[in-house]
């Protein structure tokens, strides 16, 4: 068996992170879906694909919350992190091969960061931009994205509009500022460890400073 692992939300600063591992026997089960990239496909494409891929494939996924993610960022670097949650992925396959979206300017480099935390017999192809040449990592991509907008769904019924959750999507922007203004510290479910965060608790507090005076 082979699997493709990708993950959703590395750099999402609200919300959590989901990886996804996708196995198969022969990638010729994608051969009439059309599967692609995430990033390349509608929301509405991306929802159609899910459940065709679950259905003809075996899947593994991994949602990993903002606290979490802060807990883990004070023992390892973020792409050590991925890289676990990778190993963890595959390890519930348990494929032959794992082709798998480097996280490091090295790919020769992250493969290893994976293996290490593997644990079982396994080949590590690690390259950049993998979704783009592996279908069965496409379709990972495609199960993590899908599964990590559910969440985020989850989330804006619970605490409000809170867009994407990426530092570029002013939506997100704009709730973590009003929420900060309200309740003086980051919502539960932004990662406090993210520049993001750290910068704009620093901002409102050098302009209640200066207000003050």
């Amino acid at each position: 068996m082979i699997c493709g692992v990708d993950e959703a939300g590395k750099g999402s600063v609200l919300g959590p992170m989901v990886v996804a591992a996708v196995g198969v026997r022969s990638a010729d089960v994608f051969c009439d879906l059309g599967v692609k990239d995430s990033k390349q496909l509608t929301p509405a494409e991306r929802e159609r694909l899910f459940p065709l891929i679950k259905k003809r494939c075996r899947v593994a996924t991994v949602v990993i919350p903002a606290e979490e993610i802060d807990a883990i960022r004070r023992e390892m670097t973020m792409n050590a992190c991925v890289a676990r949650a990778h190993a963890q992925v595959i390890r519930k396959l348990a494929p032959d091969i794992a082709y798998i979206d480097a996280c490091d300017v090295n790919p020769i480099r992250y493969a290893e960061t994976v293996r290490s935390h593997l644990g079982i017999s396994c080949e590590i192809i690690s390259e950049h931009h993998a979704d783009n040449t592996y279908p069965v990592v496409a379709a990972a991509s495609i199960i993590a994205k899908v599964t990590r907008d559910r969440e985020i769904t989850k989330l804006a019924k619970k605490f409000g509009e809170i867009g994407s959750g990426y530092p570029s999507d002013p939506i997100t922007i704009a709730y973590l500022s009003a929420y900060i203004d309200e309740h003086r510290s980051p919502p539960p479910i932004a990662r406090k460890s993210w520049k993001t965060v750290s910068a704009m608790l620093a901002e409102k507090s050098q302009s209640s400073l200066s207000a003050f005076i």
